[in-house]
């Protein structure tokens, strides 16, 4: 018998937390509920868990920070944000921590689910391809283990991050489409998934910036360009 997937659910609002857990387990998941940041980051270094489901407004721990303390023990944990924020500095705040999605409340639970059932298929996608490493410059990128490493350090990446570098990697020196890079990894080519590509890009560039014959540059109108002299694949 096939084991049920597990669901971190974070949500200080009772009725919701348990109407979104009960409807999460009629779908087949299991779905753990708990009532504040703090509870669920102790119990996500005590358990394994598929997907993070975390509510923004929490007592004890809000969703930013129980979403960073996470990311420090595993980066490649899918999360969503179930937010009654709407302002887009917000949103921006949770891709930035590493996001996977987030959803605003009140929202339909056919959507909830629909969002889980993409970013797993996304991420068990992934863990099923080829490894693949790239010699790029003075950098070696391990896509599987999401790590770049240098002779000096090493720098473990997000999984938004590696997806991201992964692509650029693959059309280096020629133009990365910004749509299609944005419904490669985000699905959706809207205004926010649109801005938090243009934070990773960003970050990629901070982590890049050690070889100075390595630049990424964006394509006015169309995307983004990895610029690296010296590239192979392993």
């Amino acid at each position: 018998m096939e084991e049920k997937l597990k669901i971190l659910l974070c949500e200080d609002d009772e009725n919701l937390g348990t109407l979104t857990r009960e409807y999460l387990e009629d779908k087949g998941y299991k779905a753990e509920l708990f009532a504040d940041g703090e509870s669920g980051y102790k119990a996500f270094l005590k358990g394994k868990y598929d997907i993070c489901l975390l509510d923004v407004m929490m007592p004890k721990k809000d969703g930013f920070q129980l979403a960073q303390e996470i990311r420090t023990v595993n980066n490649e944990v899918p999360i969503i944000f179930l937010t009654a924020k709407a302002l887009k500095e917000d949103v921006l705040e949770g891709f930035k921590i590493g996001a996977d999605d987030y959803i605003t409340k009140p929202f339909s639970m056919e959507e909830l689910v629909l969002r889980i059932e993409a970013i797993l298929r996304r991420v068990k996608g992934k863990k099923g391809k080829e490894v693949t490493v790239y010699k790029i410059g003075n950098f070696t990128f391990d896509t599987q283990r999401q790590m770049l490493f240098t002779d000096e350090k090493s720098e473990n990446l997000t999984t938004k991050e590696s997806e991201l570098l992964s692509l650029l990697c693959a059309h280096v020196n020629e133009i990365l489409e910004r749509n299609f890079a944005l419904k490669t990894i985000w699905i959706d080519d809207n205004y926010f998934n649109a801005r938090s590509m243009d934070v990773y890009i960003t970050k990629l560039r901070k982590k890049l910036k050690a070889d100075p014959n390595i630049q990424i540059i964006n394509i006015h109108g169309k995307g983004y360009k990895l610029i690296a002299p010296d590239t192979e694949v392993k």
